[in-house]
């Protein structure tokens, strides 16, 4: 979100340099979002209340699965296997563990 013309560039090899620039307000809103998510897992991860807990990482991951579901759609069958995947794993062990 923060280095995208910079750091960015080094990660998405595969973009075009000059698309960087052009590009720094849709990365920093993808940024912003990714960063909501994770915050709602920490959230989940903090909550003393067992059902409140489970019921907010439950819905945070599953926000995870639409949004890694959406990027392998419309952009690359990659973020589903780097996003998704794990969330997946991450939901069914909440639920085996529930």
């Amino acid at each position: 979100m923060f280095a995208w013309e910079t750091i960015g560039k080094k990660i998405f090899k595969t973009i075009p340099s000059s698309m960087f620039k052009p590009t720094k307000q849709m990365a920093a809103n993808q940024g912003l979002y990714n960063g909501f998510l994770a915050a709602g897992l920490i959230w989940s991860i903090l909550i003393k209340d067992a059902n409140w807990s489970f019921n907010l990482g439950c819905f945070f991951l599953a926000c995870v699965i639409v949004a890694s579901k959406y990027g392998a759609y419309s952009i690359s069958k990659t973020i589903f296997l780097v996003q998704g995947i794990p969330a997946y794993i991450a939901l069914a062990s909440l639920l085996i563990l529930k």
